[in-house]
């Protein structure tokens, strides 16, 4: 199973989903193995909130789940268009996200919480 983690220090697991540039890509077989693939460094353009393209990198990598801190609702369906499931979780560590999710275990922590920022989408 393919996940992206949202992580503009490529450390910890990062919100703001739709404005992020830097993600982790994962592979985790739902056995508690969980190995990095790639990183994702993405110029400002590329953000999924500013890029209004069907051929987002993002879109490419054969994803099945993609965790964050936090999603607006725009990102959210854009992503489930691709069949990219959105998680998001109070999680820091990418790895322990990582194998929650592909263990089926849930790590969100309630309904998937909007942007509190203060701009339109």
């Amino acid at each position: 199973m393919r996940i992206a983690v949202t992580s503009q220090n490529f450390r910890t697991i990062t919100g703001h989903a739709g404005k992020a540039r830097r993600f982790i890509v994962y592979e985790a077989d739902g056995l508690g193995t969980v190995k990095e693939q790639e990183r994702l460094d993405l110029p400002a353009e590329l953000s999924v909130h500013e890029y209004r393209g069907a051929d987002h990198p993002l879109f490419g990598l054969n994803l099945q789940a993609l965790i964050t801190q936090s999603a607006g609702p725009g990102f959210i369906q854009r992503l489930n268009q691709r069949n990219i499931a959105v998680h998001v979780t109070g999680e820091d560590d990418p790895t322990v996200a990582v194998a929650q999710v592909a263990s089926g275990q849930p790590v969100s922590i309630g309904e998937p919480s909007a942007c509190t920022c203060h701009h339109k989408h």
